[in-house]
């Protein structure tokens, strides 16, 4: 039979109390207009980094916001960023992952296509940050949307003078290349990616060395998802300010999330950092009267699947993993009455032994 096209998910309204940093809440015209995206801010942030931050101010504006990377680890990415700049070596590299090897999620394939200045602005701080030349997006080569939208808001920056071979007209070059790449579930994995961006077999390393000291060529390298880097303008452009506290006893920040399953509607949405999953949910218009909750697949097919009764839960990093899920890529699949759990469970097996096996460190020993 004929391929089916994946159709873009819908975006879904949120209440005025979740503050949109990622997704804005009147989307532009045209997410490609670098003219648009001026006039709503766009590199106002990379300005401030050069002109008055410096490295070292821009490294303690993350610091001080608290902000961690939306990855799996959700590691802090002030730290992060300081341990790749204070890194002596010939090259620094910055790379956006945005492969998203989930199959059930396409969170970073919609923010690339509806606010790809911001990503593009991000990743450019990163590179002035750690003093990068190179920002390598490596992606998925189906995502053909969003690379079609990110190669020419690439080509408009670098015209405007925003990145390229005279950024800012300050002498410094930052240089962006898209590179589509086809693989497994693996390629989702950051030591992964970078093999796939070298040319050899998509196979994880063992870590330490990180990728921050020791990634890409060998050299150090600063890799996030495009969440990460979309977030980075308005922390600079606010400060903790620009990035509300949603919870006092977690980070601050946003994500996006893809709600699919037993619900009304089915969509990606931009949450505020700990909230329960049951305002998730709620965001996604609940559970339907006709079905019965039973449980949720959270994080993807590594993620985990929590029982019905786990709806208080915060979608945080710290409080799904002691539930013992985790954020992940951001997926959350409601499950009813209808689903085996033992059907899943094998099928999820099934799934990551397929896409690791002989891969992962421990088959190669």
């Amino acid at each position: 039979g004929k391929a089916r096209r994946m159709t873009t998910p819908t975006i879904l309204p949120t209440p005025p109390r979740f503050p949109r940093l990622l997704l804005p809440a009147t989307p532009p015209a045209d997410p490609v207009s670098l003219n648009e995206a001026l006039a709503a801010g766009a590199f106002g942030s990379l300005r401030k980094a050069v002109d008055e931050l410096r490295a070292d101010g821009v490294i303690a504006a993350l610091t001080e916001s608290g902000m961690r990377g939306r990855g799996r680890g959700g590691v802090p990415i002030g730290a992060k960023w300081l341990s790749c700049a204070a890194t002596a070596a010939e090259k620094h590299y910055v790379v956006v992952n945005a492969f998203q090897s989930d199959p059930a999620v396409m969170t970073d394939r919609v923010l690339i296509q509806r606010n790809p200045y911001a990503v593009i602005e991000g990743a450019a701080i990163a590179a002035f940050t750690v003093g990068a030349e190179e920002v390598l997006v490596g992606i998925r080569a189906e995502a053909t949307d969003a690379i079609r939208v990110l190669e020419t808001a690439i080509a408009a920056a670098e015209a405007g003078g925003f990145i390229g071979e005279n950024v800012l007209n300050t002498g410094l070059a930052i240089h962006f290349s898209v590179r589509p790449l086809q693989g497994s579930y693996m390629l989702g994995e950051e030591t992964v990616l970078l093999k796939g961006l070298e040319g050899k077999r998509g196979q994880p390393e063992q870590q330490p060395p990180y990728t921050t000291t020791r990634g890409l060529f060998g050299m150090p390298t600063l890799i996030h998802g495009p969440q990460t880097f979309a977030a980075v303008p308005t922390i600079l452009a606010g400060g903790i300010a620009g990035f509300p506290e949603t919870d006092p006893r977690t980070f601050a920040g946003t994500v996006l999330v893809q709600v699919s399953g037993a619900v009304a509607k089915p969509g990606i949405a931009e949450i505020p950092l700990g909230v329960t999953l049951r305002e998730v949910l709620d965001v996604a218009g609940g559970v339907p009267a006709s079905h019965k909750l039973k449980a949720l697949l959270v994080g993807g097919p590594s993620g985990g699947i929590l029982p019905a009764e786990a709806l208080g839960v915060g979608f945080d990093h710290d409080a799904l993993e002691s539930a013992g899920a985790q954020v992940g890529s951001g997926s959350i699949v409601v499950l009813d009455q209808h689903s085996c759990m033992v059907d899943l469970a094998a099928v999820l097996t099934r799934f990551c032994a397929d896409e690791a096996c002989g891969k992962t460190i421990p088959c190669r020993i």
